[in-house]
Formats: structure tokens, sequence, C-alpha cells
């Protein structure tokens, strides 16, 4: 038997269409891009976590020449606000990224190991949370769960 999944996102041709505190967060996530530590692959990812509260979390991605002992932005903003924020519920994350990995037209997408901690950051607060994620040519994609970044996530099918 076949099946299909459909995975709703909203997509705009720049993140300056979004509503004034969305554009907020993208401003605060391309300013704690600049304190990435990326010296291997040059590619600076800011993340921002706004609680529901108000309160917001950054992270920027810390690289380590013994690879892969970095951890990416958005884990840093994730574990940081699960110690810091343990009872608080996220409402929005969102994800910059500038560098020449990826051709500035091309959406950055979380790893692997990002996703699987999204969504459990999800399951853990029992309540699912935005994903803003913003291209170098300002494009954006915003998501409404981990789950539709990672459909067959482990422990969930």
């Amino acid at each position: 038997m076949k099946n299909h999944i459909s995975i709703p996102y909203d997509h705009y041709d720049s993140w300056r269409e979004l509503s004034e505190s969305d554009q907020v967060l993208v401003q605060k996530a391309y300013q704690i891009a600049e304190t990435a530590y990326a010296p291997y692959s040059e590619f600076h990812v800011g993340s921002v976590v706004e609680l529901m509260s108000g309160e917001l979390v950054l992270g920027s991605n810390q690289e380590n020449i013994a690879f892969p002992s970095g951890l990416c932005a958005e884990r840093v903003a994730l574990f940081y606000t699960g110690a810091n924020f343990p009872q608080e519920v996220i409402k929005t994350l969102c994800v910059v990224a500038k560098g020449e990995l990826l051709p500035v037209d091309k959406l950055l997408t979380p790893c692997g190991a990002c996703r699987q901690v999204m969504l459990e950051t999800e399951i853990r607060q029992n309540q699912t949370y935005r994903i803003m994620l913003i291209s170098q040519n300002e494009q954006t994609v915003i998501f409404y769960s981990a789950k539709d970044l990672l459909p067959f996530a482990f422990g969930t099918v």
C-alpha cells in the first residue's frame, strides 16, 4: 500500500514580509550568528528561541577541531532553553545562516541531529512550535511542528 505525507508550511519571498515581532527574531538571529565560532566551515548560523513569556534565547554554531565535537546553533539555543527555562514553552525557533557552504538561494535546513532535538523538545513541552528558516537571499519558510521536518522520527512511529 502506497501512502502519502503532506507537510504544511508558509513561504515568503523575504523575511521582511513577516510581522514586526517575527522580523525582530530574524534580526536577533543574524546578530547572534556573528558570534559563531566557525573557523573550519566559515558558515555562521544564528538561532533564536522565543518563549511564550517573550524571553529570547540566542545560540550560534560552535565548531571544534575534534569534529564532530562542535554544536549547531539550533541545539545551542534549545539545550540552553531546556537547562535554564525547563518549565517555559517555546513559541518559535528562528534559524539563519551566512557563508559560502550553501548557495544564497538555498534554504538552510537543520541537520538530522537538530531535527531530532527539535522534536524531542516538542515532546518534552507537550506542544508544537513554529520553525522559521531563512535563506541567505531572505526567502523564508515557516513550519508549524518539528514533526514536519522529521516525519518518521525515532520513537514516534
